[in-house]
Formats: structure tokens, C-alpha cells, sequence
């Protein structure tokens, strides 16, 4: 590993060595969202605990990591990481609740899925969410703060961004692997063309209905 990246990943895990450290905390959960934004497909929030001693190469908010070396972290992020879990909310429970809504019930899903729970969680921005429990503290901007809310922002990314390219099959129309969903002029150009598909989030897209 390059010094630059080594003290990259250092900085980015000052905040959990001193959970660990000071506060003796022992499991420390970070969680993050893909997809809030997207006109089409769900949103998916990830939770993971690392070991305290890990640092992967390439860790980093998931928006700043190529989607090649993000479909690569998240292979060595599961391998490495203590637990973790996957909560997903798809299109009918977003248009029903509001993204707000789904976007919290998902995080609550993913601690669900977690075999170890957590003694603390670090999340990126949400407030007022069910964490079963879990003492919990928000981080703004925690995706390129924290190392565990990074890891889990990648999980959350390659899970979603793998869903979308399913969808692309389903709905080839639409080049769904392309933009995953988000409201890029060629995705708007082909709801113009071919109307809304069953995936499609009808409160996101009001104006073509």
C-alpha cells in the first residue's frame, strides 16, 4: 500500500480507533444508502461492522470509487467484515411512505440481517430511525469521514447497482445498467418514448403520468 493511501485510510478511521480506544466500544456499525434519488428501482441500505484492524485498499465514499473497484471492495468488504446485512425497500413502498420513510425502514432491515449486533452505529446523516435498540449517532457527510460507513456505502452502491442491471434485462428499453435508474436525459428521453415501466417510482415521476 502507497503512503499516500495509508495515511488516506488512517485519517478516515480516526474516528472509530477512537471509539474503540477511549469509549470501548467493541462492535461499531457503520450503514449508508444507495438510491434515494433515482427515478426507477429501489433504495438499498447497507450495514457492516469491520474488524478494527482492517483497512482495504480503496475504501472510500462509494461515489469517488469506479464502479470496476467498487465490484471488487465489495468482495473483500464481506470477506473481511464481522457482519453485515442488506435491507432493501422497492418502488410500491417508496410511493407509498415516501423515500424519507423506505429509506429508514431499510436501515432497519439491515441491522435485522446481522448476525453480531452492534454496540454502537455510525450512520450517514438519517435521524429518527428504529435501530432496534442500538445506540446510534448521525454523521453528516459520514461516507468520506468514516471507514465502516464507507465500506457500507459501497455495499449498499454494487447491491443496488446490481439490481438495476437485472432490471436492464427485464427492461431493456430503458438502459437501466447505464444510469441505474437516475433522471440522466436519456432515461428521460425513453420514459417520453416508451411510458413508465413497473419499476418506475410513479411519485418521482408525476409529470409523465
Amino acid at each position: 500500500m502507497k503512503e499516500k493511501e495509508f495515511e488516506r485510510l488512517t485519517k478516515l478511521k480516526e474516528i472509530e480507533n477512537y471509539i474503540h480506544n477511549e469509549e470501548k466500544i467493541k462492535y461499531v456499525c457503520g450503514i449508508d444508502e444507495a438510491g434515494r434519488g433515482p427515478l426507477a428501482g429501489p433504495v438499498v441500505v447497507a450495514s457492516v461492522i469491520m474488524p478494527q484492524d482492517s483497512m482495504i485498499e480503496g475504501v472510500n465514499d462509494s461515489k469517488k470509487v469506479s464502479e470496476k473497484k467498487r465490484e471488487k471492495l465489495f468482495d473483500q468488504i464481506k470477506q473481511e467484515a464481522i457482519s453485515y446485512g442488506i435491507g432493501i425497500a422497492w418502488q410500491d413502498e417508496i410511493d407509498e411512505i415516501n423515500i424519507l420513510q423506505a429509506t429508514k425502514k431499510s436501515l432497519t432491515r439491515a441491522l435485522e440481517q446481522m448476525d453480531v449486533k452492534p454496540n454502537l452505529i455510525l450512520v450517514d446523516a438519517l435521524r429518527d430511525i428504529n435501530t432496534l435498540g442500538i445506540p446510534y449517532r448521525s454523521v453528516i457527510k459520514g461516507d468520506a469521514k468514516i471507514y465502516s460507513i464507507s465500506a457500507a456505502s459501497i455495499l449498499a452502491k454494487v447491491t443496488r447497482d446490481r439490481i438495476m442491471r437485472q432490471m436492464d434485462e427485464v427492461y431493456p428499453q430503458y438502459e437501466f445498467a447505464k444510469h441505474k435508474g437516475y433522471g440522466t436525459a436519456k432515461h428521460m428521453e425513453a420514459i417520453r418514448e416508451y411510458g413508465l415501466c413497473p419499476i418506475h417510482r410513479k411519485s418521482f415521476t408525476k409529470k409523465f403520468q
